[in-house]
């Protein structure tokens, strides 16, 4: 049971929950949503005692595990000597039993004796909720437990914790997930800084919040109407110079201003973003031909005789379980990686934007406005309209980097990739960690883009929507027709 009571809290000056009430009872799984920034990863710290509310408490009876988005350094991770060491320290399930735990998450190659520490940043969450699902903690806190996973992975996730007996709170961005698997939802809302409970599934709240949203929707634009009818009656009012009409004017003045202070801001989800992107920069038929790429790591062979055009205007979907060399071929492609065999011939005007998970070209430390500057020239107007666009709105540009969530910076990476003239694209799963309304508002984006694009994703509606023409399955090396039913069988490819 999780129980929040008058909850006020704040990143420096920026209210984030300000009188925030809910309940998770026994045996609920809820499902925590809103907008990147709005306070998910915020409220999962107050929950586990790593951040004390300013006002108000958080009860919850018994032990509390969190499984973050990416484990990057774990010491009870990096301190075990082996995987099963890890995952089953207190040695409740048989090899098998874990053996079964690792085929479930993608990992049936692992070896139960191999040292954590030495395996990546996805491996090494997989296998921390693999520990946490096999401890079974009184209250069990996801965030987005279905990363890094194909079609497979993300249904044996979501078939296990179905079953859980406890007490769940999971964010994720896997509509599936949210809409078969959950008995409430619980919404942060960023204009209130309360939390909203809705029960049901995610499209019960969706519906739910549609409604509220077009009543107060309807509310503002009367509102706004009537605020205007008395402006305009404000202006005639000038012609009265009497003390009586002065008085008139001031006290007309000041209930227009207090009607101004009162009315609600529009939600995001109803505000109507429109930008102009930059036409790519021209370039020949075929910007780019992959032409028999080899790659290995040791004694494991990850690529082997890759070969595929790209076409100006293109977009090419590479599809494939995880291992099968799907981000190692795109960096590749944008010289990250040197091939082990094989070359990439470039068009020499081609201008390549690149996205990865890693965020490494920020300097953390300058402001998105700033940010924005060094990779383009623009007047500050000018930049605060582009990056409103993308949800970054008033003071909010003037927030440094760091202080963004990680769903904030893909949408800032994002954004600066669709700022520059590329007639390239790289894309390597660029809906992690983005809400509903980024994921959409970055699609519409894409969708507008007029170059090329070359792309991996595990979200399958975003891929359907972006229409591929071209798909290249990893590992069988087969450059196919796109066709949506591909997204369905990722797990037998």
């Amino acid at each position: 049971m999780i129980q929040a009571k008058g909850i006020v809290y704040s990143y420096s000056d920026k209210p984030i929950f300000d009188g925030a009430r809910f309940t998770v009872g026994s045996n609920i799984k809820a499902g925590l949503v809103g907008p990147n920034g709005a306070g998910k990863s915020t409220l999962f710290k107050l929950i586990l005692g790593e951040e004390q509310p300013r006002e108000g408490e958080i009860i919850h009876s018994g032990k509390v595990v969190l499984v973050p988005q990416e484990v990057k350094h774990d010491p009870i991770l990096d301190a075990s000597h082996t995987v099963r060491e890890y995952v089953d320290p207190m040695q409740k399930k048989e090899i098998y039993e874990l053996q079964m735990f690792l085929h479930g998450l993608e990992m049936e190659h692992l070896d139960l004796n191999q040292k954590p520490s030495s395996l990546s940043g996805g491996q090494k969450t997989k296998l921390a909720l693999a520990r946490a699902l096999i401890e079974e903690p009184d209250v069990l806190l996801l965030d987005e437990p279905t990363n890094f996973m194909d079609v497979a992975g993300k249904q044996w996730v979501m078939d296990f914790l179905s079953t859980y007996p406890k007490t769940l709170l999971l964010v994720s961005h896997d509509l599936y997930l949210m809409d078969h698997f959950i008995d409430k939802v619980l919404a942060i809302n960023p204009t209130t800084h309360k939390i909203e409970e809705y029960k049901g599934t995610y499209s019960t709240y969706i519906r739910l919040k549609k409604e509220h949203d077009d009543q107060l929707k309807r509310e503002i634009i009367n509102e706004q109407k009537h605020i205007k009818h008395m402006e305009r009656g404000l202006v005639r009012m000038q012609r009265f110079t009497s003390k009586k009409g002065v008085r008139q004017r001031t006290v007309l003045k000041r209930r227009i201003e207090k009607l101004k202070a009162n009315l609600p801001d529009m939600p995001q989800e109803l505000k109507r973003f429109s930008y102009t992107l930059p036409e790519p920069l021209w370039i020949g038929e075929m910007p780019l031909k992959v032409v028999g790429i080899g790659k290995s790591y040791g004694d494991n062979t990850v690529l082997s005789d890759v070969t595929f055009p790209l076409f100006r205007g293109q977009r090419i979907a590479l599809i494939g379980y995880n291992g099968a060399g799907k981000s190692t071929l795109l960096k590749i492609v944008v010289g990250r990686l040197s091939p082990d065999e094989g070359e990439v011939l470039y068009d020499p005007k081609i201008k390549i934007g690149y996205y990865s998970q890693e965020f490494e070209t920020f300097d953390l430390n300058k402001t998105l406005i700033e940010t924005v500057e060094e990779h383009h020239a623009m007047r500050e107007e000018k930049i605060r309209s582009f990056l409103a666009g993308f949800l970054f709105a008033g003071n909010k540009v003037y927030q440094k980097v760091e202080s963004l969530s990680g769903g904030e910076k893909t949408r800032l990476a994002m954004a600066l990739l669709l700022l520059e003239d590329y007639n390239v694209l790289i894309l390597d799963e660029p809906t992690t960690y983005l809400d509903v309304l980024s994921q959409r508002i970055i699609l519409e984006a894409l969708k507008k883009y007029t170059g090329s694009i070359l792309m991996v994703s595990h979200t399958e509606d975003f891929v359907r929507e972006l229409t591929p023409d071209k798909a290249l399955l990893l590992p069988e090396n087969k450059f196919i027709d796109f066709v949506p039913e591909l997204l369905d069988r990722v797990s037998e490819v």
